[in-house]
């Protein structure tokens, strides 16, 4: 009797490493071999059909996109939005946290067909291993875990060799720079990323600058959700995403270098071009000053630091995550208004809010000009109260004045 062959999911994006482990699986292992491509939002039409035709010749029983864009703004861009998430105040977390769900789409994929491997592209030098095998680990644990490039410790021109043997020509000549596109940012590796002391040149970014001058952007939030841009309603947020990348990007906006630490322990080096986040975030957290109290604030600041760093290390998956959210939720009632940015190449400031919630507008008094709910009696006496602990310490310890 005939035996049965094993069946692997490949998580394909149709680079380099996803494209060796297809053809190598289904050749020289004989397994069945379904490819899969989690799309967060980073690939084109043009992409996923090349992917299939591409699977399909690498040896592929079967392709399937699974769309997971929705999914991951409702269940994760959002509070990353609503936390005004940059990790080290500055990246926008915009790979690491596709990955996750990127991860789980592949894990519900292999069970639903009764997969007996998962695959992945991963080396053994980067936080994606650590991302898709915990991820697996969790929802699939009865699923065996295949990565040749980490195992095999293969190098970009082994694999071009086996393809090219193989009779798959696909150019995947060494680029300089290597890119991660999403819906939340483009990254950006190799070249002079590598080197500390330089930056990126112009031509190392997808987008280039192509407007000069200045001009005015609004952004509309409603319960801290992107709601208008310039005044055009968006049901569809991730719609409404991409509308502020096209107009920011126009003016390379959202462009920087980020340095942190990985989740192997080794420091790590990234561009990246993220026009939209780093508006959305930026108008968010400005619109937050006026409607938010100094607590709110203060606290949704230490939960969402937290919120960031998990997503980063691959809990998403941690229970207290969900916790995280919901107390992120509550802290948007009343996150309303519109944000005016300026926008001039290569950077953007606020120009102001227009909010009904505006904490700003108060009948007790404007900053630095008149007080109405208090007088100049009251003001004495609080400043006389406030002062009570120091004044106690320094009668005692003069001497430190």
């Amino acid at each position: 009797m005939k035996e049965k062959k094993k069946k692997v999911v490949v998580a394909f994006s149709g680079g380099l490493d996803t494209s060796y482990t297809v053809m190598y699986l289904a050749k020289d292992k004989g397994f069945e071999v379904y490819a899969a491509c989690a799309d967060t939002g980073g690939f084109s039409k043009e992409q996923l059909r090349k992917n299939e035709e591409n699977a399909i010749k690498l040896g592929a029983k079967e392709y399937v996109t699974l769309d997971v864009t929705k999914e991951y703004y409702d269940k994760s861009l959002k509070y990353m939005v609503f936390g005004n998430v940059l990790r080290n105040g500055v990246y926008p977390v915009s790979v690491s946290s596709e990955r996750i769900f990127q991860g789980m789409a592949i894990a519900r994929y292999a069970r639903e067909i009764g997969a007996d491997a998962i695959a992945h592209g991963s080396t053994g030098a980067g936080n994606d291993q650590v991302r898709f095998d915990m991820t697996f680990l969790v929802m699939a644990p009865d699923v065996e875990i295949i990565t040749l490039t980490r195992d095999g410790n293969l190098t970009r021109q082994q694999e071009i060799d086996y393809l090219n043997k193989n009779g798959f020509t696909a150019d995947f000549t060494k680029l300089k720079y290597s890119y991660n596109v999403g819906i939340w940012g483009t990254s950006i590796c190799g070249g002079e990323i590598l080197d500390s002391a330089q930056g990126l040149p112009e031509c190392a970014y997808l987008k280039q600058v192509t407007k000069t001058g200045s001009e005015q952007l609004r952004l509309e939030f409603k319960k801290g959700e992107l709601h208008a841009v310039n005044g055009k309603v968006f049901d569809d947020k991730i719609k409404a995403i991409q509308e502020v990348e096209s107009i920011g990007s126009a003016y390379g906006v959202g462009r920087e270098m980020h340095v942190g630490d990985t989740i192997i322990g080794i420091k790590g080096r990234v561009g990246f071009e993220a026009a939209a986040s780093m508006l959305i975030i930026g108008a968010h957290r400005f619109l937050e000053k006026y409607t938010l109290s100094k607590w709110q604030q203060y606290w949704k600041d230490q939960v969402a630091n937290w919120y960031g760093m998990f997503l980063h290390e691959s809990q998403y998956l941690e229970p207290v995550m969900r916790d995280i959210e919901a107390m992120l939720r509550e802290s948007q009632r009343n996150v309303n208004g519109t944000v005016i940015i300026e926008l001039k190449p290569l950077t953007f400031s606020m120009i102001g809010v227009e909010s009904k919630d505006d904490l700003v507008k108060s009948k007790l008094g404007e900053y630095g000009e008149t007080q109405k709910g208090w007088t100049a009696d009251d003001a004495k006496g609080f400043i006389k109260v406030l002062s009570t602990p120091l004044r106690v310490y320094y009668s005692n310890h003069s001497d430190e004045l």
